[in-house]
């Protein structure tokens, strides 16, 4: 007898529907938590970069605004401080190149100072704009992923290709900027630079603009500029050389000391002049007699008015003491003989004549 055993068959069950994984960035505390209350991984995935990112992007950006607001605020808050103090704490260790009494009697220092500090102000605000919104650029790009090793290896090679081809801009950009520090000179002084000398109409970081004396206007770089003369800061010293021949050195001296003492008593002049004038004595010896030497301390602006004045009214007193007639009288001037004119050589000449005319006669 056999048995046989019926086998059920077998019972499949449906397999249940994949759970699709959640890949989050390391570090997103924000996919887990959004995964965890929604259960949706694509949702979980895409607020990292849709929500994440942009958010972070945008505070770069907010603290790159808010910082360089405040940057600018200090700089602007330290060149008002700079123009309004009597002791300014951006130039104080640098030394003042107008006396007291003319910075109080003219203003000028305060106006030059207050070029001074906005054109710093200037180079500072574009510096440090320049500077924070680099940071926040490299920033940004680090955050969508961009890596900056190449980038930064590039933009160091670049800059000095560019340093090396732009030295003379860099040279020139660099002798402006310690120019205004030093305070080596401004818009309306009158300087000296080597082949230029005038009155400067525009100061630059990379151009200086110099108009001579004929109108013609000159455009300097900086860099180009070693050395300079500044005829305008401070006070200057009017000096004249006068020759009085070979009249009497005193009284002479006593003619121009009068004469400068008037003009340093004259109320027309009295602003401009600093100092008393002064007759300094003999200042060297020509042929045509002792030459004197009258100075005088005038405001930096005033020098030449008062020069060509000092000279007018020393020229007249020596006119009016006769001692110019005698200059004039002491000089002999020789001149050669001419040919075929007869020399009058104390009779000499006469004689000569006559034998020539003898000698013809007899002929």
């Amino acid at each position: 007898m056999r048995y046989e055993t019926q086998v059920p068959p077998p019972i499949f069950l449906a397999d249940p529907s994949p759970q699709p994984s959640l890949t989050c960035p390391a570090g997103a505390d924000l996919c887990h938590y959004i995964y965890q209350q929604t259960g949706l991984p694509w949702l979980a995935a895409s607020s990292y970069y849709v929500l994440v990112k942009p958010l972070r992007i945008v505070l770069i950006l907010l603290l790159a605004i808010v910082a360089r607001f405040l940057l600018q605020r200090l700089i602007n808050r330290l060149v008002r401080s700079t123009t309004d103090d009597k002791h300014p704490r951006l130039f104080n260790p640098l030394r003042e190149h107008i006396p007291t009494a003319l910075r109080e009697a003219t203003g000028l220092l305060p106006e030059r100072r207050r070029q001074r500090a906005e054109a710093l102000g200037s180079v500072l605000r574009s510096a440090a704009s320049a500077t924070i919104f680099s940071v926040a650029v490299m920033l940004v790009l680090g955050e969508l992923g961009i890596d900056l090793a190449p980038l930064l290896a590039s933009a160091g090679i670049a800059g000095i290709a560019i340093g090396f081809g732009a030295q003379n801009l860099v040279k020139d950009f660099l002798a402006g900027l310690f120019m205004l520090l030093e305070d080596q000179y401004g818009v309306g002084d009158v300087v000296d630079v080597g082949e230029t000398s005038g009155t400067v109409e525009a100061v630059g970081l990379r151009i200086t603009t110099i108009r001579d004396a004929r109108g013609v206007v000159w455009y300097v770089r900086n860099g180009e500029i070693a050395r300079v003369g500044n005829k305008s800061q401070g006070w200057a010293l009017v000096i004249v050389d006068v020759p009085v021949g070979f009249a009497g050195v005193e009284e002479a001296a006593e003619v121009l000391r009068t004469a400068a003492a008037g003009l340093a008593e004259d109320p027309q002049w009295t602003d401009d002049i600093i100092d008393a004038p002064e007759v300094l004595g003999v200042e060297h010896i020509t042929v045509d007699g002792a030459v004197l030497r009258t100075a005088v301390k005038t405001a930096s602006d005033a020098q030449w008015r008062v020069g060509r004045e000092l000279r007018r009214r020393l020229t007249e007193a020596l006119e009016r003491a006769g001692i110019a007639a005698q200059i004039g009288a002491g000089r002999m001037y020789v001149r050669p003989p001419v040919a075929g004119e007869a020399v009058d050589n104390g009779g000499a000449g006469s004689g000569t004549e006559a034998a020539e005319t003898g000698q013809g006669g007899a002929t």
